[in-house]
């Protein structure tokens, strides 16, 4: 096994888990099996009772794993399904060692960070590298870990020390250092300054760990003169040291990796180019190029509760960006706080309230995503009734869903006094409740989590077609509350569909609103198993509904499997240049030159 550890150093969010997904990309590409583990030096056991204002969104694996965001980043770039163990926190490091000390494992030594956490490190990381995740038998040939925070913080020193102990152990050879720094440009001389880096490679070195390679972000590549000052004061090869400066998205960076020859540099490290075979990016760069030559906009109003932060729902803005390229459509997102739709918000906003709803009527469809608590609830509401009566597709997600079976309640049924048990326990009218095997006295891990089968009880319903004609689907969740199953006779008797629905047929999964345009409530997340090359079915039909094609999409019996990207096989693909290569996209493939590349 070889190992490739991304650090990181200078400040956070310089962007190591797109490096390291990046860095898997590319290995990928020259025919490894590559599989990655994220480590994240924080307390908690999990990243499930973390709010997504500060930690970003909560990502969820099919196990059931609540895990940091990187590892949905992991996913999406090299298509493979991985476990909770893949997240490694100090929480449970830590909790693995004190159990076994409660057992007696340690026949009564004193036990301490050096050298049972460390130990424990090592041992976490070699058991996990093992398990393939790529469908694949035996373990993969290269595991990518990366290494949360910055360089020098009090939390990651037991990880430090245990990485270095690892890089010892495994040998020359099997064990390459990337390490992520900022070269920062300052206004006032407009000079990259490499003092940052200096320093942060000192640090690093300090601790036992020695770069082979260095990542420099930066806004634009680094100088000549640059390099060589810090390849002599950090002593790394010039050709050793990568700029990832700004791109206009994200899908570049592999293709950055491969023009500075980052591959043969990790593969010389590793003494893995004899086994390696020549690096393919075609599909990359098409679809890299294919996102930055798109015009055409589609408007998605975003109404949710944790707008200030973006990575609170970067999965579904992922989600809605793979779907959107594969309808050649520029995704415009309108960020609104859903508050400030509400009337509280007229009489202390007046502005505020004018901008949401000004917004919400410009566009082209609404999505209302997951969250938890009563905040902004009534907003989310007067935006699925906004788009319900006006026709304007619609997506809810998990909380979204219910927020549209309480307002259809309320608005169809005449049920004024319908609610979530959520936001009122006592609710006379309780359209969604707390699911019988819940626990409400701990929140760590004790939601409805991970892949659960949705049968589809219409087979002529939308949601049905998008995902190919199947009888289930299997997709990721994280919810307490359900629909009310005594209330789903009254809500299908007023005219709304529970279209999909568990094994017992007790949990409504889907929803639909038969003659809209695109009226679609789902309880689990289909944003946590989009790809890049294989948009999620549901949010390619809300996009397709938001341009105003989804009907004839639908009515020209075009095929698509849920695995696949649902691309029409009727229209003529358009082509993109890449060099000498004509690139197109055909039945959810890349093509260059009328040869199939990898995506």
């Amino acid at each position: 096994m070889k190992y490739v550890l991304v650090t990181g150093g200078v400040v956070s969010g310089l962007g190591k888990g797109v490096t390291a997904s990046s860095i898997g990309v590319v290995l990928k590409a020259c025919g490894l099996r590559v599989t990655s583990i994220k480590i994240d030096p924080y307390l908690n056991t999990d990243a499930g009772t973390m709010s997504p204002c500060e930690h970003g969104e909560v990502f969820v694996l099919d196990d059931g794993g609540e895990v940091d965001l990187d590892l949905g980043n992991y996913e999406r770039f090299l298509d493979i399904k991985l476990t909770r163990d893949n997240n490694i926190t100090t929480g449970k490091i830590y909790q693995t060692v004190i159990d076994k000390e409660r057992k007696g494992d340690y026949l009564g030594k004193t036990v301490q960070v050096v050298p049972h956490i460390t130990d424990a490190i090592q041992e976490w990381i070699e058991r996990v590298a093992k398990v393939p995740v790529d469908g694949g038998e035996g373990p993969a040939d290269v595991c990518v870990i990366e290494l949360g925070g910055t360089i020098g913080d009090i939390e990651s020193m037991p990880f430090i020390e245990a990485l270095g102990q690892f890089s010892y152990s495994v040998g020359p050879g099997n064990f390459c250092l990337v390490h992520v720094s900022l070269v920062p440009v300052l206004n006032v001389v407009g000079e990259q300054k490499t003092k940052p880096t200096q320093h942060s490679v000192r640090g690093l070195r300090g601790l036992g760990l020695t770069p082979n390679i260095l990542a420099c972000r930066s806004s634009s590549a680094l100088d000549e003169n640059v390099m060589e000052k810090l390849s002599r004061f950090c002593h790394v090869s010039a050709d050793n040291i990568i700029t990832l400066y700004d791109v206009t998205n994200i899908w570049h960076i592999p293709l950055l990796l491969k023009e500075q020859k980052a591959h043969e540099s990790i593969l010389k490290v590793l003494n893995l180019q004899s086994t390696a075979r020549y690096l393919n990016l075609d599909g990359w760069t098409a679809r890299a190029k294919l996102c930055d030559t798109l015009r055409d906009p589609v408007r998605i109003a975003m109404v949710g509760k944790y707008t200030g932060l973006s990575d609170s729902y970067l999965s579904v803005l992922k989600a809605l960006l793979h779907a959107s390229v594969a309808c050649y459509k520029k995704l415009v997102v309108d960020w609104i706080p859903a508050s400030d739709l509400e009337d509280s918000t007229k009489e202390e906003s007046p502005d505020s309230y004018e901008a949401a709803w000004s917004l919400l009527k410009g566009a082209d469809g609404v999505l209302v995503p997951g969250g938890f608590g009563d905040r902004g609830v009534q907003g989310k509401i007067l935006a699925a009734k906004y788009a319900r009566e006006n026709n304007i597709p619609f997506l809810g997600i998990c909380l979204g869903m219910q927020i549209a079976v309480i307002e259809y309640a309320r608005s169809m049924m005449n049920l004024e006094d319908a609610n979530s048990t959520e936001f009122d326990p006592d609710a006379k009218n309780p359209c969604v409740i707390f699911m019988p095997e819940g626990s409400k006295t701990h929140m760590g891990a004790t939601m409805r989590l991970g892949a659960r089968r949705t049968h589809f009880q219409v087979k002529d319903c939308k949601s049905a077609k998008l995902y190919g004609g199947v009888k289930y689907v299997d997709e990721r969740h994280r919810h307490r509350y359900e629909v009310n199953p005594d209330m789903v006779s009254k809500l299908e008797n007023a005219g709304l569909s529970f279209v999909g629905k568990d094994e017992s047929g007790n949990r409504m999964e889907i929803l639909e609103l038969p003659g809209h345009p695109y009226y679609v409530g789902v309880q689990f997340h289909p944003e946590f198993k989009s790809r890049p090359g294989k948009p999620s079915p549901l949010f390619f039909g809300f996009i397709k509904a938001s341009c105003g094609q989804l009907d004839a999409w639908l009515q020209n019996n075009l095929t698509t499997v849920a695995s696949k990207s649902p691309v029409p096989r009727n229209i003529k693909p358009k082509p993109y240049e890449n060099g000498n290569a004509k690139i197109r996209i055909k039945n959810g493939s890349y093509y260059a030159n009328g040869n199939s590349v990898h995506a």
